[in-house]
């Protein structure tokens, strides 16, 4: 229930922000810069608040599940935001788009049914932590070099994936800081993960913004959508030791469900009611 409120949240937060960080010059993306001049929006401050509600429902849900289990619970939001923006646009959904909220649930019903995630462990080594974060960063490095070069829908769609990446990073932290804080807040704070947590938190804000600034947000609302979670996956089954369960039978209908949660949200993205409220 807590990744569900998590994601409704989540959905309020992204329509907000990307209202406002559309409007902002081009010449602010990936720059600090960017952030003060949002931080004057009240739309954007709404949103930032709608986010931190969100990231607290997340906190909890990582404390108690796994990274494959939780994460990919996140896609509903976008089930969540075009009824949202339905209302605010004055519009109603489509047979389109109930077709692609039928795909996105159904797709991730059969991978989570299917893959029955294990809840693995919290306790990683720093080795592991330095190679993920070695990984993850030249990942990051390459999609923000090639947004730089790339039109404004395609610079939507790599920074989208950039700060895609960098979410599943940040809840593989916050996995872990959930694990630490049961010994105590004093334990939490010992330890180095919040504070990479916070520092990767405000890089992940930046390239957000900066996604929503580059173009509309059916450019970069499925990448963020489809990228988080599958990423996350990864990090789950090979960082945290989250068993899915693979055969014969299993991996196909995993894969299988995971393209259709994608097709469902490309799908959403594109509907009417998301233009409407870019416009």
């Amino acid at each position: 229930m807590c990744a569900l409120a998590a994601s409704l949240l989540y959905a309020l937060a992204s329509v907000l922000q990307h209202r406002a960080a559309v409007a902002q010059p081009k010449d602010r993306s990936l720059r600090l810069g960017l952030l003060t001049r949002l931080a004057r929006n009240p739309i954007w401050l709404l949103g930032i608040a709608f986010d931190g509600l969100a990231y607290g429902l997340q906190f909890v849900a990582l404390g108690h599940g796994s990274l494959v289990l939780v994460q990919p619970l996140l896609v509903c939001g976008l089930l969540f935001a075009l009824p949202l923006g339905a209302w605010l646009a004055g519009n109603r959904m489509t047979s389109r788009d109930w077709w692609g909220s039928a795909a996105v649930i159904v797709g991730l019903s059969a991978f989570l049914l299917t893959a029955s995630p294990s809840r693995g462990h919290a306790d990683v080594s720093d080795r592991d932590w330095l190679l993920l974060f070695l990984v993850a960063a030249v990942a990051m490095g390459a999609l923000v070099l090639a947004a730089r070069t790339a039109k404004s829908r395609q610079r939507a769609v790599f920074l989208s994936a950039a700060a895609a990446t960098n979410y599943g990073v940040t809840a593989a932290l916050t996995k872990t800081a959930a694990h630490l804080l049961t010994g105590g807040v004093a334990h939490l704070l010992d330890n180095w993960q919040p504070y990479v947590l916070l520092g990767a938190g405000v890089l992940g804000m930046l390239v957000a913004q900066s996604a929503f600034q580059a173009g509309d947000l059916d450019a970069s609302l499925p990448t963020l959508t489809v990228v988080d979670p599958v990423v996350s996956i990864l990090i789950g089954a090979f960082l945290f030791g989250e068993g899915v369960s693979s055969g014969l039978v299993k991996t196909p209908i995993e894969l299988a469900g995971l393209v259709l949660m994608t097709v469902g949200v490309v799908a959403l993205s594109q509907a009417e009611v998301v233009r409407t409220v870019h416009g």
